[in-house]
């Protein structure tokens, strides 16, 4: 007996529903962010289009729309932005059957950066009042991104000064080798020949040295400026050098070799959040060129309470951020905070002694720390952070596969982590919102 299967027949011909509205089901994503967007201050990105010329440019509200959705979806590029545009019916709806090229949404993203960075903080206050952030606890943490520039594009500043006096040579060798043969040549046809262009190899080792310069004397000024806060008397700063192995890299000069996951060294930017417990909602962001975490706790502290003008009733952090100055400016700020002074192994945080409140008086900060985090209430707290914020960086590198950053340049890197941390806000929004409608009603 012959299988029956339903109807297969490529080439029907069929009407699709004539609003685009019925293409998804109702609680889908692309309509609550594309009601949200509607009730976004966009005033700045509006002020820039003052003139009418040529062609009519698409609207700020598809553009952003595009955007924020691609972000939330773990869709980054523009290319493929572009190219969703076309093929995905989520993003069709989305633009009204619109379809601006990659050129167009790049365009728009470099030219509006720092407006949609500042979308953050809207979004971040939607989220409050919807009652998602609870100011309970706050963790904080770094995870390493790569920058857009490959790590074998650095140089130490020990290999530039080799580099330097060996292109030196090489170049004043070259310059020899010409003028012989401009005589030569002089002598054959005449002194009339031109003679002024640089060999192709004397013009390229020419603009490698001003290369390794430029990034040489950019390490030098880097050098001399953290040895003027250090206090270093003035008549001595043409004396203070970078350290050998200090590197820039000639691709993205603000971008660190530092050491990621497994042991391997990558060049990246250290890219920092500050996450609401519970609802996983990032409250604060920031990037630093700095591999460590040190010194990162207390900007990131005030940061989140400026952007929800309240004060958390705890912050927590882990061993990298301990530095006993933050947590007495902590102190003073009368601020909460549970910061790890030593790394802590999980089987030996499953494994220590529990220890009774009160804390004993008389301890350093460091061995006051060190008790509270072995008493209940303490290791309850820290515990949170597995959680929140370590939970967050999955999602964002993991689930919708944020590892690199498209931009360069720590300005623009910056406000592209904003971006990336905006469309994790609205898709916890989203999750939030409609959780809350499919909640069951008390009878």
């Amino acid at each position: 007996m012959a299988k029956t299967f339903r109807p297969y027949e490529p080439d029907q011909i069929y009407l699709l529903p004539p609003s685009p509205r019925e293409w998804l089901p109702d609680d889908h994503l692309v309509f609550f962010l594309s009601d949200l967007v509607e009730t976004l201050d966009l005033s700045a990105i509006h002020a820039t289009y003052s003139e009418e010329r040529g062609q009519p440019p698409y609207h700020p509200l598809l553009m952003v729309k595009i955007l924020l959705y691609g972000y939330a979806r773990g869709i980054f590029s523009s290319r493929k932005l572009a190219r969703a545009c076309q093929e995905d019916v989520a993003f069709r709806v989305l633009c009204a059957e619109n379809q601006p090229d990659f050129r167009t949404i790049s365009d728009f993203r470099k030219r509006h950066l720092q407006a949609l960075s500042e979308l953050f903080l809207q979004v971040l206050r939607l989220c409050q009042r919807a009652g998602m952030v609870k100011l309970g606890h706050v963790a904080i943490d770094g995870t390493k991104i790569k920058a857009n520039a490959s790590k074998h594009k650095a140089m130490s500043y020990a290999r530039m000064q080799e580099e330097e006096k060996r292109l030196k040579k090489e170049i004043a060798k070259l310059m020899r080798e010409s003028e012989r043969t401009d005589r030569a040549e002089d002598h054959l046809y005449g002194a009339d020949q031109r003679g002024d262009e640089l060999p192709e190899e004397l013009a390229h080792r020419e603009s490698r040295l001003k290369k390794i310069q430029e990034a040489k004397s950019a390490l030098e000024a880097e050098a001399r400026a953290a040895a003027v806060e250090a206090g270093v008397d003035e008549a001595q700063l043409d004396e203070v050098e970078p350290e050998p192995k200090a590197q820039r890299n000639f691709t993205d000069p603000e971008s660190r070799i530092m050491p990621a996951a497994g042991k391997a060294f990558v060049q990246a930017y250290n890219a920092q959040a500050a996450v609401d417990y519970g609802s996983q909602v990032i409250v604060a962001a920031e990037v630093t060129e700095c591999s460590s975490d040190r010194r990162q706790l207390v900007p990131m502290v005030e940061q989140a309470c400026e952007n929800l003008e309240e004060t958390p009733e705890i912050f927590s952090a882990d061993a990298g951020y301990w530095v006993e100055e933050d947590l007495q400016t902590l102190e003073g700020y009368e601020i909460d905070a549970l910061v790890a002074p030593d790394k802590i192994r999980h089987r030996e945080w499953r494994e220590q002694e529990i220890l009774a409140l009160p804390v004993p008086d008389g301890l350093s900060c460091r061995e006051r720390m060190r008790y509270l985090l072995k008493t209940a209430p303490g290791r309850a707290e820290y515990t949170k952070r597995m959680s929140s914020v370590e939970p967050v960086f999955g999602q964002l590198k993991q689930a919708r596969g944020f590892r690199q950053f498209l931009l360069r340049g720590k300005d623009k890197v910056r406000s592209e982590w904003k971006l990336v941390c905006t469309g994790h806000n609205l898709l916890k929004l989203f999750n939030f919102s409609r959780d809350k409608r499919l909640a069951p009603h008390p009878a």
